[in-house]
């Protein structure tokens, strides 16, 4: 039987009454459902992710990590639910998105400084509004390399600085970060993750990371968000609440250490099942 066939009819589920999250959430999730090919990645998934805060997404191979973060971004289709920020739609909302392949993220005929200012050009900021954002920006990520340069002219972790710098030129309200690391050498992965604690420091942005990475994933965030394999299902949230900003002494401490080996077992124990 074709897979549309199997694909399932959502016209006779009742509506239900759409459920608010708890005081500090920032984006409702409501009975989010994906189907590939027939079968089941979401299914009637429920989830608060918390305002000012990192949420970093971990979980087993083909779990549907990106995906839950593209559904969010409105870059991938859901098949049923409700997604609100703030009680908002997407359309009304401010977003910035950071992908993992940077090569293709940035425009290669436009200058970096250019692709860096698109999204305000988008807005219809004035020349001179462009222009502070820019040196606000430049100020913060500390630039050294020439932004009059084309991407391609660039190493990787310049065009990741650029891919990060140009989505958080509008101020957006939610950052989606999809593996930003996972292309880029050890330097420049320890410098972006600073600059990223930085503006978070800063801004107070929200933050919604998918990482490969366990120890990554636990030191960046606020809360570690631990999914089981597919039908995908939240396995555990772990909070982890060490103080900002976060270094190298970090890793040794007790709270880091428990908060990784916890997040570890819930991943080992989902893989096993």
């Amino acid at each position: 039987m074709s897979a549309v066939l199997n694909a399932p009819f959502y016209t006779d589920v009742p509506v239900l009454p759409f459920r608010p999250g708890p005081v500090g959430t920032h984006i409702t999730i409501r009975g989010l459902t994906k189907y590939f090919a027939g079968w089941p990645l979401y299914e009637n998934f429920d989830l608060d992710i918390p305002k000012h805060k990192i949420t970093s997404v971990f979980g087993p191979n083909g779990c549907g990590k990106s995906t839950l973060i593209n559904m969010i971004a409105g870059l991938v289709p859901i098949d049923s639910g409700e997604i609100l920020f703030d009680g908002k739609t997407l359309k009304d909302t401010k977003i910035g998105y950071v992908f993992q392949n940077y090569r293709e993220a940035l425009f290669p005929w436009m200058r970096t400084i250019d692709n860096i200012a698109y999204p305000l050009k988008l807005e219809g900021k004035s020349k001179a509004e462009v222009d502070r954002r820019m040196a606000e920006l430049v100020a913060s990520f500390d630039v050294k390399f020439d932004l009059n340069r084309y991407p391609y002219e660039l190493s990787g972790g310049q065009q990741q600085t650029a891919s990060i710098m140009r989505a958080l030129a509008p101020n957006p309200e939610v950052l989606f970060l999809d593996e930003p690391f996972s292309a880029l050498d050890f330097e420049m992965t320890l410098f972006i993750r600073e600059k990223l604690q930085e503006v978070f420091m800063q801004t107070g942005t929200t933050m919604l990371l998918v990482s490969h990475d366990l120890e990554e994933a636990v030191y960046l965030a606020d809360e570690v968000l631990l999914l089981t394999k597919r039908p995908t299902r939240v396995a555990e949230i772990l909070p982890y609440t060490d103080a900002r900003p976060r270094t190298i002494e970090t890793l040794t401490e007790p709270s880091f250490i428990h908060a990784k080996k916890r997040s570890l077992e819930v991943f080992q124990r989902e893989v096993r099942r």
